[in-house]
């Protein structure tokens, strides 16, 4: 439960490894988060995050969880709020995959959206229960722009975040009056781990500044942001361009 000022006292990050869902955590616990739980696998990645949260006062906890082991979710996760409200839920994982391999293996491309998609459905329904039933809480999803029109060079992880974008929405509305909260977050090109090499794009973004916008969206009860703001108008008018153009325009 947040407290007299509004701090988030409890949050559990589903893909506990995510740079921008440790930059989240880290703005947080300076704000007075208190117990943090990150779901992830085990790895050297997520031992050092733990130790690096720990040091800033937070009390940490982790749970093994893999987003395609879609059947392990309620169980998993189940138990994380069987130990203690959860004020924020952030859904943090996902995976770009290789669009030019995947085109020519229909398996890799399709654990690509078991991992972005499938999983995120189910770990974001279990979560959405959850936290209906305590009675309060707010679920952040990390979206992208890549969801809002898929471009030949990645469009299939935009597909993915496309559908997750779409589920969330309806999520966040079928929510409406619980006392559950649903913000969808999209991105821009992210300098992280997971794009590290490859060429930056217009709008370029940091996890500390998608973290930062996180933020404040709970704060407000936003239920979509985009980082870096500009995009959304940006979007607007990519959204609407006849499809021969926005071939010419989207050649990356």
């Amino acid at each position: 439960m947040k407290d007299a000022l509004g701090s988030v006292q409890s949050l559990l990050v589903l893909g506990g490894t995510s740079d921008i869902a440790l930059a989240t955590a880290r703005r947080l616990i300076a704000d007075k988060t208190r117990r943090v739980v990150l779901a992830a696998r085990p790895s050297e990645r997520l031992d050092a995050a733990v130790a690096d949260l720990r040091a800033r006062g937070a009390e940490v906890e982790t749970v093994a969880f893999d987003a395609a082991q879609v059947e392990e979710h309620e169980k998993t996760l189940g138990a994380v709020f069987a130990g203690g409200d959860i004020d924020v839920v952030l859904l943090a994982f996902g995976v770009l995959g290789d669009q030019a391999a995947d085109e020519q293996d229909p398996v890799a491309a399709a654990r690509v959206a078991q991992t972005n998609y499938v999983g995120a459905v189910a770990a974001g329904l279990v979560c959405a229960g959850a936290l209906k039933k305590q009675g309060h809480g707010s679920l952040v999803v990390l979206s992208s722009v890549a969801g809002e029109r898929a471009r030949k060079a990645n469009f299939i992880y935009g597909s993915t975040k496309a559908g997750l974008d779409a589920f969330a929405q309806g999520l966040g509305d079928s929510l409406h009056g619980s006392g559950v909260h649903v913000m969808v977050v999209r991105p821009g090109f992210v300098e992280s781990k997971m794009t590290a090499g490859m060429e930056k794009a217009p709008f370029s973004t940091t996890p500390d500044a998608v973290a930062d916008a996180i933020v404040t969206g709970l704060r407000k009860g936003s239920e979509i942001i985009w980082v870096p703001a500009a995009l959304r108008y940006v979007l607007s008018g990519l959204r609407h361009l006849p499809r021969p153009l926005f071939r010419r325009v989207a050649q990356r």
